[in-house]
């Protein structure tokens, strides 16, 4: 029995040091523990099938909802008859799904847009033609008839007319690099109102309307590029030049934006007469499914004021169908979430306090209100209009949590996705089955299909190997956990301790955030951490000896209007002095050395990492500031006046909270780290804070990163900038 016993004891301790695997650096920004993921789905219009695009990038595969199996090809590189392509990034699918149009070489441009080579895909014959030859596309769509092809190119809109041999024709001829744009939004409608095409065609397919953009009064920007590596840039190999483009801080002139006509037989270009403030926003254009409407919406500067109309794009005129105000403002979200079905407008709202949804008919008359209680809605995947059903995610379960639900025309409301966690749903076009995504923070994705009633028909994937390869690791789990400030307020968090913890110990801490507004990092998902993978890079830190911990701050999504609002007009001091209570909250815990506490964040958590480390109570050893704002005076009109207004309507806000004016109040050792060519947070934030730290003669440590944008990728940039960060962390905690 002893030897039995000593065997077994020696085959646990071989186990225990096989299992026992030393994450690197590399392989958190390397990709080596990405999860599988269903990319590329498209619901097709049988209501039994879904399209998805290969992980290999080379075929488009048709699938049936109810177990996930192939059942056809629709597109294969391999075999298509025409030119020859190694693989392709994306498609677009015809009305009648007869056609696609095959994405290539694709270039990225700003965090939305790109350019792409475009091919025409004839599903029948298998063939495919370049969509034009007189250079790269932006943006392209079908004809509601399927019979006529939009795009954008050069700021200007294009149209080919498949039924007559693919001939092109301009549509728009006044659009100007840094002058006008037709059809895509510039560049701060892109990146605060959330999205990339500013054209649709009439239900009829007889215009084509759009928002033209004029930024000819809008100021510009220039960054400096360099020749760089990974990739090099030979023509600034001697000399640097300039990346130019117009770009509004606060305060200051938008785009004028109007709303355009154009009748394809008659070639007759129209204006829409949109109501609209000299200085108003308008931030979607959408097609009904009648064809003398297209919804327009509109924001005032304060954006607390929401408008949709419906313009006829041949007598131009508007009719007012919904109006949203809001205290504060209306969040980009909601807006974003509208759903315009073919009889109904579907809203999210926060006018009840949290964010639901309202029913309304085309024509503007409210029908109904669904979700009711202190949970948010978080987002709106449809309307059956045979049913009256809607379906939708929300976190009813928890402030961590989301379920998909479905809510019935008589008001009784179902939870499809009975697991704990996180579930997203892509849904059938007729909403009988839908793909669910479900994870928590310790568990990769698991991809479903499912009836509407919430039964599970098959499992598509669920990530298997990725389990395996993580058990080798043996990681520490997640741990979620609330606390309250000294000022009685709830924040939730998560924690990741190192392996083996000893409750006896005094262990150092790294504090991740972001805290910005309506975002929110703590939540039970996969996608969870700064690097994402199940908190990876946080789970390396653990394993190097640390207590990861990330808590969402005052300001933040998932809670309400109240709580995520409360930081209007002074951002940055209630969710610095929110993350120091996290701090202090910490040097309470018996397992921590309250010494030894850092901080840090990418973006708004750069901002919010000055913040704190400024914020007068002395509780960070040290702390790095990935990307920062350092005053919202530098940042851009849409973002900053959302929750600031302008400089000129709150000048205390703006110049007596910021890093810059707290620069000698900064307490622990910094590093700050940033991309030259940061088109989002400009490295102007960095060089103005920095020379504010000089001036009051405070050390500091800068990193800099040669062409890289506010992503900090490309070639070994994002290996490197977390090994700095690392290494600088472990420096100052000894």
């Amino acid at each position: 029995m002893k030897s039995f016993i000593i065997m077994c004891s020696l085959a646990i301790a071989a186990v225990t040091m096989q299992a026992a695997e030393k994450l690197e650096l590399r392989q958190v920004t390397g990709g080596e523990f990405s999860a599988e993921t269903l990319g590329g789905v498209r619901a097709l219009a049988d209501g039994e099938s879904y399209a998805q695009l290969s992980g290999d990038g080379r075929q488009i595969v048709r699938h049936s909802f109810k177990d996930g199996k192939s059942t056809g090809v629709l597109f294969d590189a391999g075999t298509v008859r025409g030119a020859k392509l190694d693989k392709i990034d994306g498609y677009v699918m015809s009305p009648d799904e007869t056609m696609m149009l095959i994405q290539t070489q694709t270039k990225s441009i700003y965090r939305r847009s790109f350019t792409a080579e475009y091919y025409i895909y004839s599903v029948r014959n298998n063939t495919i033609v370049p969509l034009s030859e007189g250079g790269p596309q932006q943006m392209p769509m079908f004809s509601p008839d399927g019979t006529m092809i939009a795009f954008v190119r050069d700021n200007n809109i294009h149209l080919v007319k498949l039924l007559y041999d693919n001939a092109e024709s301009q549509v728009t001829k006044d659009g100007r690099t840094n002058e006008v744009i037709n059809g895509i939004p510039d560049w701060v409608y892109e990146e605060e109102f959330g999205f990339s095409s500013a054209m649709v065609f009439t239900a009829d397919s007889r215009q084509i309307c759009w928002i033209r953009f004029d930024e000819s009064k809008v100021k510009q920007y220039s960054m400096q590029m360099f020749k760089g590596l990974a990739p090099e840039r030979d023509e600034y190999r001697c000399y640097p030049g300039f990346y130019t483009y117009k770009y509004p801080i606060a305060g200051e002139d938008n785009s004028k934006v109007s709303v355009m006509s154009y009748d394809i037989k008659s070639h007759q270009t129209r204006t829409i007469d949109v109501p609209l403030d000299a200085d108003g926003y308008i931030p979607r254009i959408k097609a009904t499914a009648d064809p003398a409407k297209i919804a327009v919406y509109t924001m005032n500067r304060h954006q607390d004021d929401l408008k949709i109309y419906m313009a006829n794009p041949l007598s131009t005129l508007c009719q007012l169908v919904l109006e949203e105000k809001a205290d504060k403002y209306v969040k980009e979200e909601s807006m974003a979430g509208i759903l315009i079905t073919d009889r109904h407008i579907l809203v999210p709202s926060e006018r009840d306090g949290y964010q639901h949804l309202y029913l309304y008919t085309l024509s503007g008359q409210m029908e109904r209100k669904i979700g009711d209680g202190s949970y948010e809605i978080s987002r709106a995947y449809g309307y059956d209009e045979a049913t009256g059903d809607v379906f939708f995610a929300s976190n009813e379960r928890g402030v961590t949590q989301q379920q998909v639900y479905v809510s019935h025309k008589n008001g009784k409301t179902e939870c499809l996705t009975p697991n704990d966690g996180f579930n997203s749903a892509v849904f059938s076009r007729n909403f009988k089955y839908f793909i669910n995504t479900w994870s928590n923070a310790n568990t990769p994705y698991i991809y479903t299909t499912n009836t509407s009633k919430g039964k599970t028909l098959a499992t598509l994937i669920d990530n298997s190997a990725l389990k395996a390869k993580l058990a080798a690791y043996d990681f520490p789990r997640v741990e979620m956990f609330t606390m309250k400030t000294s000022e009685g307020t709830e924040l939730y968090g998560y924690m990741i301790k190192p392996k083996n913890f000893d409750a006896a110990k005094k262990y150092p801490v790294m504090m991740y955030q972001y805290g910005g507004p309506g975002n929110s990092l703590v939540v039970d998902d996969w996608g969870v951490g700064a690097a994402r993978q199940g908190a990876l890079l946080e789970k390396f830190f653990a394993q190097e000896g640390y207590v990861s911990v990330v808590v969402d701050n005052r300001g933040t999504g998932r809670r309400g209007a109240d709580f995520e609002k409360c930081t209007y007009l002074r951002l940055g001091e209630k969710e610095a002095s929110d993350q120091v209570e996290v701090a202090l909250w910490l040097g309470r815990q018996p397992f921590v050395d309250k010494n030894r506490i850092g901080i840090w964040g990418w973006s708004y958590g750069g901002w919010n990492t000055l913040m704190a480390m400024s914020e007068g109570r002395a509780v960070f050893c040290c702390g790095v500031a990935v990307a920062p704002p350092t005053n919202w005076r530098y940042y851009d009109t849409i973002y900053t006046e959302r929750y600031m207004r302008t400089p000129k309507e709150n000048p205390s806000g703006y110049d007596e909270v910021n890093p810059i004016a707290r620069a000698a109040k900064l307490s622990g050792e910094l590093l700050i780290c940033h991309g030259l060519a940061d088109d989002n947070v400009h490295y102007q934030n960095t060089a103005e804070y920095s020379e504010a730290l000089v001036q009051a003669d405070k050390d500091f440590q800068m990193n800099i990163y040669t062409n890289r944008n506010h992503g900090i990728g490309g070639g070994n940039s994002r290996n490197h900038l977390y090994r700095q960060l690392f290494r600088f962390m472990e420096r100052n905690m000894k």
